[in-house]
């Protein structure tokens, strides 16, 4: 059975599910090229206010298919090159998607499955599940922007250890360092991540776009910069029609209904 990404919705919520069962849901082309358009699909549907990425059999994904890597090895290495391309092109599609991406893991999360994890806003993990980068445990060096992500969710010796020890980390010392968002018991981590997702389309999506704009540029940025872009975000979520429900609504005591 080919590796595949698998569509449904949940309401507002668009869930991906990774979904290669013979190979722990290891991540292929044909599934970063469907992300990709997915993702691409979802940003102009007003119907979906949030995704979120799963995967199947209580397994989130345990990163690249070694087989397809040692065949790979094989053939010029711009054909190795040209598939992390597709990977990344993904990570970064949802980087940059304007509305909130949330990771529901269960089991292993290895490799690019743990590099998929981070690049999205949120994680909901079970308690028993497992990330691990363990890219140097085959002599390999991290992909799927795993040393971007790391290196910015703990402090540069955590990161440098997870990345050359490769050791298996539980769900609960992710939650502890702030990278886990929230932990639920075995089998609950899609539900948990339904609910959060379903709380976060209750907000205003141009509000929700733009706090992650302002997160995703405000790494490296100056302070003077930084402030001048909140002040032009805030300038134009306030001439938003979405502002005047929003305030209308918290005058009167009432339940904000956002466009």
């Amino acid at each position: 059975m080919t590796a595949q990404l698998l569509s449904s919705s949940e309401g507002q919520t668009l869930v991906l599910t990774l979904s290669n069962p013979e190979f722990r849901n290891a991540l292929g082309p044909e599934m970063y090229a469907a992300g990709v358009e997915a993702l691409n699909v979802a940003e102009s549907s007003a119907e979906v206010r949030s995704v979120v990425i799963t995967g199947e059999h209580g397994i989130f994904s345990a990163g690249g298919n070694l087989q397809r890597l040692q065949n790979n090895r094989q053939l010029p290495p711009e054909h190795q090159a040209q598939s992390i391309e597709g990977l990344h092109n993904w990570i970064e599609a949802i980087r940059t998607f304007p509305k909130p991406v949330i990771a529901a893991v269960e089991g292993p999360a290895a490799g690019a499955g743990f590099s998929l994890a981070l690049a999205c806003d949120m994680i909901v993990a079970a308690r028993n599940s497992v990330f691990v980068m363990a890219y140097s445990g085959i002599a390999l060096s991290p992909d799927g922007g795993g040393s971007w992500s790391l290196s910015r969710a703990v402090p540069r010796q955590l990161a440098t250890e997870m990345l050359m020890c490769g050791e298996r980390m539980g769900a609960e010392r992710l939650h502890a360092l702030g990278v886990v968002n929230r932990l639920t018991e075995p089998a609950q981590a899609l539900n948990e991540a339904l609910k959060l997702a379903a709380f976060l389309n209750a907000r205003a999506p141009n509000a929700l776009a733009s706090i992650k704009e302002l997160l995703a540029d405000a790494d490296g940025s100056a302070l003077t910069t930084q402030l001048a872009r909140e002040r032009d975000h805030f300038v134009k979520n306030l001439h938003h029609a979405n502002a005047g429900i929003g305030i209308a609504a918290f005058l009167n005591k009432q339940t904000p209904q956002y466009e």
